[in-house]
């Protein structure tokens, strides 16, 4: 999966939304086929979420298209890929994930809606959501599952599953969740999953809280972040790219190092700090990302 830094939810049966986070400047459109669209609407939302996906992928390739179907044990959970499994979907959002019986189970039921649509078998990814107890103790297993996943995506949303689940009281500081969402991502790095997911900033008109949130994130660890309203994304996108003044800084480091290595040396001073393999192989990686995103 490539570095998504802003998914934007969006309600499955409200036409023209997911355009409308796409135009925003969205890495990543999350259709909502679960808690977002009210019973009734459920088979209204499948139609949509179909004519949704064939429509960005027609008209905006380059953004990332996910859908989160209902759970597993719903009767919902087998008529949601029956729609949406298709070309032009990328991934899943798999929610109420309890450990990795469930995710082999999705990606199982999922090897058949493939098959069903003449897709190659394994092109869809599934991103497990980290709602529930469970989940989080049993977070190492999840990453490491099956080869369809992609990433963890983590919840630590106020009010929400995840703080009922565990009994925490939400704070704008996060201490509470501090624990759970560095497992989180030392288990996606763990299992060779390279951009962990957090969700998400529920104060919609609170942008500097958002911005503190998404940074704290991104010191921790984190590449991307669920979002629920399209003003946040420019935000977000600018949080979790590199900044440019430390993007040139470790071009200059790596050339300064290759020159150092074309004379034999396997290290360099460069700018007053002793830098090696280790130091390159981290300014590689930030270039690396930096690349990625504007690419897309």
């Amino acid at each position: 999966m490539r570095p998504l830094r802003s998914l934007q939810f969006v309600p499955a049966h409200r036409e023209g939304w997911a355009q409308k986070a796409v135009r925003a400047g969205a890495d990543a459109v999350i259709l909502d086929l679960e808690d977002s669209v009210p019973e009734p609407s459920k088979a209204d939302a499948r139609a949509m979420a179909a004519e949704t996906i064939d429509a960005l992928r027609s008209d905006h390739p380059d953004v990332t298209v996910l859908v989160r179907p209902n759970p597993l044990d719903t009767d919902h959970f087998g008529r949601d890929l029956a729609a949406v499994v298709r070309a032009g979907l990328d991934g899943l959002l798999l929610p109420k994930v309890y450990g990795a019986r469930e995710v082999l189970d999705f990606a199982a039921l999922l090897e058949h809606f493939e098959i069903e649509a003449a897709l190659i078998r394994g092109s869809v990814e599934v991103i497990p959501t980290l709602e529930t107890a469970k989940s989080l103790v049993n977070c190492e297993a999840i990453a490491a599952a099956h080869p369809r996943v992609a990433s963890l995506m983590v919840a630590a949303a106020r009010d929400a599953d995840v703080s009922r689940e565990v009994g925490f009281e939400w704070t704008a500081e996060g201490l509470e969740t501090l624990h759970y969402r560095s497992k989180a991502v030392l288990a996606c790095r763990a299992a060779g999953l390279a951009h962990p997911i957090v969700g998400l900033w529920q104060e919609i008109a609170d942008l500097d809280g958002l911005r503190r949130f998404a940074e704290g994130n991104r010191r921790l660890g984190f590449t991307g972040q669920v979002l629920i309203h399209p003003s946040h994304i420019e935000t977000v996108n600018d949080v979790y790219a590199p900044d440019p003044k430390v993007v040139d800084r470790f071009r200059r480091m790596i050339e300064a190092f290759e020159q150092a290595q074309a004379k034999g040396q396997a290290a360099a001073l460069f700018e007053g700090e002793h830098v090696d393999i280790a130091h390159v192989k981290t300014a590689r990686g930030v270039v690396a990302l930096a690349e990625s995103i504007s690419s897309h």
